[in-house]
This record gives C-alpha cells, structure tokens and sequence, in this order.
C-alpha cells in the first residue's frame, strides 16, 4: 500500500535548486541553458562573468555539464523513440531532442516548474527551436505511482527511455525505493532503459568545502541529500539489483568535452585542485535494464 504521506510530501523548495543548477549551467554550452537562464532573470540582466573567480560556481558548472553529458552520452546510443524525463528542472534536454529527433519526449517537474518551462519552451520556438517530434510538458510527483503511469501511458507502442539527474538524492530511502519500483513496473511492461546521473557518494562534498549561498545550504540541510547518497558505487549496484536491476552500461565522459572545463580551471588554486583530485569521483551515471 503506498504511504500517503509520501506521495503528500511539499517538494516545492526543489524549484530553488533548479534554480541555481541553471544559473551555473549558463555558464556552459548546454543547449538552451544560457538563453532560459536569461528568461529566467529577466527583467535583472543575466551575463555570465568568466574573468570572476569563484572555485563553487565553476565546479558547480564543470560538474553538471559533465553529467548532463553523460546522460545525453548513454540515451544517443538507444534505438527509443519515446523518452520520458524525470524531475528534469530548468533543462531543456527534451526541447533539443525533439527538435532534432523524430521522438515523443514527456518532460516532467513539479507543476510550478513546468508552468515557467511552458513560456519558456514558446518563446524558444518562437525564436526558431522548432520540434521534429511531439514534446509534451507535464507536472509530476514522481512519488505518485497512478500519475506516473497516466504519463507513461501517453507513448505509442515501443520501448521507452526513463531519463533523471538530480533526483534520488532528494528522496529518503524508503522513496528512492517506491520510483525505483515504479519505473521497474513500468519497463517490464513496455522494455527499455532507465538512465539515471543519481549515482552520488556520501561525505564527498564537504571535503571540497563548497561555499554555497545561504539559500543552498539550507536547502541541502533541509532535504538530506548527503544521507540520501550512498556510501559506494558497490552500495549503489546492491541496491539497484536488489530493486531488480542489472547495469547495462556507465557513462564515461572526457574532460575535454565539457565546455566548462576552462572556467574551471581558470578559478582553482592549486590546492584547492589537489583537493579535488584528492576526493576523488563523486558522482557516475549508469544506465540501467529491468530484469
């Protein structure tokens, strides 16, 4: 029987995360992200200042380009026509594949997201993103199984690609457990593949002593992302199977790719980028097949 007091959970403040990943990605050459973070902040101008150094904002923006990267990486290489996003925030990864690629693409967040990324996608079309394929947009708690099912109903035949980053760590154990079993449900019934950028390590962050705003720091407190990660990449796999998963493949994206990586480096002391290599990998993407 599904906890009601999980589905009823206020998952509002995740809109000021949201907020500030697309302010860092605008500092990225993810397509659309300079542009929506400039919708966003109108009427206060938005330009990106590479001269400033700031070690939290350049990591930030290394960091989730290389996973929207990883995550665009492991879904090019799949013969799906149907693509359903997962709390996808102020990305517009659906916009860029439907303009390109003759898919059905349902872009999901919470409902007060989706009403902004509505105007937003207009005006992009308006400004010549037209779409190839069908894009939908549409308001979801991932915890609500019917509602999750309703969406995933919407594709035609065929298998079906569940896309995420930036989700299970925002949902305690016993959440993360109900999505996972509900996008189990839902590719046993139809086949296909759940990538997922949520493979994040416990008490790595703090190590690198990220200055983030007041705002963030609260937020993070607030919503336990670090107890919500896991101890190991093997933790993870255990988990994963357990909730009836095999590892299908692991992103692996170089750094030459991230457009971000300049920024970065340009903002780093030398100990502050000995301290980052000493932590380590903090995070993979893994794309996943339901057994």
């Amino acid at each position: 029987m599904t906890n009601p007091t999980i589905v009823s959970r206020d998952f509002s403040s995740l809109s000021a995360s949201a907020r500030f990943l697309l302010l860092a990605k605008g500092y990225t050459n993810i397509p659309f992200a300079r542009r929506v973070a400039e919708l966003l902040e109108y009427p206060k101008p938005y330009v990106p200042d590479f001269q400033k150094k700031n070690m939290t904002l350049a990591a930030a923006a290394f960091h989730f380009e290389s996973r929207y990267l990883s995550v665009d990486q492991l879904l090019k290489d799949l013969p799906v026509k149907n693509i359903l996003e997962l709390s996808s925030g102020y990305s517009f990864r659906s916009l860029d594949f439907a303009r390109r690629e003759g898919v059905h693409y349902i872009d999901t967040d919470l409902p007060e997201i989706i009403s902004t990324k509505r105007k937003f996608a207009a005006r992009l079309e308006e400004e010549g993103a037209g779409v190839k394929g069908t894009l939908e947009l549409l308001p979801l708690n991932v915890l609500d199984q019917k509602s999750f099912r309703e969406i995933a109903g919407h594709f035609p035949q065929g298998e079906l690609a569940v896309v995420n980053e930036g989700l299970l760590t925002y949902l305690n154990k016993e959440e993360q457990e109900k999505v996972c079993s509900t996008i189990h449900g839902v590719l046993r019934e139809r086949g296909g593949w759940w990538i997922t950028g949520d493979i994040y390590l416990r008490n790595k962050q703090p190590k690198l002593q990220f200055q983030y705003p007041d705002e963030m720091k609260k937020f993070y407190e607030r919503h336990g992302t670090e107890s919500n990660s896991f101890v190991s990449f093997e933790e993870a796999a255990r988990f994963f199977r357990g909730m009836g998963f095999v590892l299908d493949r692991e992103a692996s994206v170089r750094r030459s790719e991230v457009s971000a990586l300049k920024y970065f480096m340009r903002s780093v002391t030398l100990w502050q980028l000995l301290r980052f290599m000493w932590v380590g990998t903090l995070q993979a993407t893994w794309r996943l097949k339901a057994v």
